[in-house]
């Protein structure tokens, strides 16, 4: 049996549920990601290999849908008054959503070549705002060799196998 969201417009309200977690702290995100039964969580990063086309960059929009769902979930909150949402300005909320966290973690670690800052996105040319990004709800399942599918597994609760 297998479970998707992206591309499956079938329940607005699912949809939304689901920008709602990639826009919430890790714990808020895990009570979701628990209630819609999920085991696995991919996305699309290409902050190192200047892949334009990832989540981050299509973050906003999961903000604006998850943000019809609960009206807490404001734009304003992820962004400032530069348009970068992942350098030393970006916001708390924003350094602490999942998506930020599922797309940055252990991403500092990665040597990406002479010249290059610990912690440098190339897709947003700048060095992310949190270098330290830690996990506690999933675990990293795969991250593909140039970084760009990153596949985390939820972690049962506690008191359950």
């Amino acid at each position: 049996y297998q479970r998707r969201v992206h591309g499956n417009t079938w329940n607005n309200t699912h949809i939304a549920t689901v920008g709602k977690a990639m826009a919430s702290d890790e714990e808020t995100a895990y009570r979701i990601l628990q209630k819609l039964d999920v085991d696995y969580v991919l996305v699309i990063f290409g902050g190192l290999i200047s892949y334009q086309s990832d989540d981050i960059n299509k973050f906003l929009w999961m903000v604006r849908i998850g943000g019809t769902l609960d009206p807490n979930i404001k734009e304003e909150n992820y962004v400032t008054g530069h348009s970068n949402l992942i350098d030393s300005q970006a916001t708390k909320t924003m350094l602490n959503s999942l998506m930020y966290k599922m797309c940055y973690y252990r991403f500092a670690d990665v040597t990406q070549g002479s010249g290059k800052t610990r912690g440098y996105d190339a897709v947003r040319d700048s060095v992310i705002g949190e270098l330290d990004v830690q996990l506690n709800r999933l675990e990293e399942a795969f991250t593909s060799e140039h970084w760009i599918v990153r596949i985390y597994k939820v972690k049962p609760e506690e008191n359950r196998p």
